[in-house]
């Protein structure tokens, strides 16, 4: 079974305190320099887990990652004739 899962970014304070940000999902990246963390979890879970992560006092900002909700189907367009021709003559 697989679960529709969304990404969380979240703005911190210290590197020491990613241990309790670990415990809310699963910990794609953390970035030292910019102090943002990338955190995935259960598209159910996100309201709850956002809630509970901005309670922390070394949590900056936490935002929901938008990808899920980006249509991926584009529409089929018919490539340019003259690249098309450029193409298999070898230009």
């Amino acid at each position: 079974m697989r679960m529709n899962r969304q990404g969380l970014i979240i703005w911190f304070q210290h590197m020491k305190n990613l241990r309790q940000i670990k415990r809310h999902g699963h910990l794609i990246y953390a970035s030292k320099r910019l102090k943002y963390a990338v955190l995935y979890v259960n598209q159910e879970d996100v309201e709850d887990t956002t809630f509970k992560l901005e309670k922390f006092s070394f949590v900056t900002k936490v935002e929901p990652s938008l990808k899920p909700f980006v249509e991926t189907e584009f529409e089929n367009k018919q490539p340019d004739e003259a690249k098309i021709y450029d193409y298999n003559m070898g230009i």
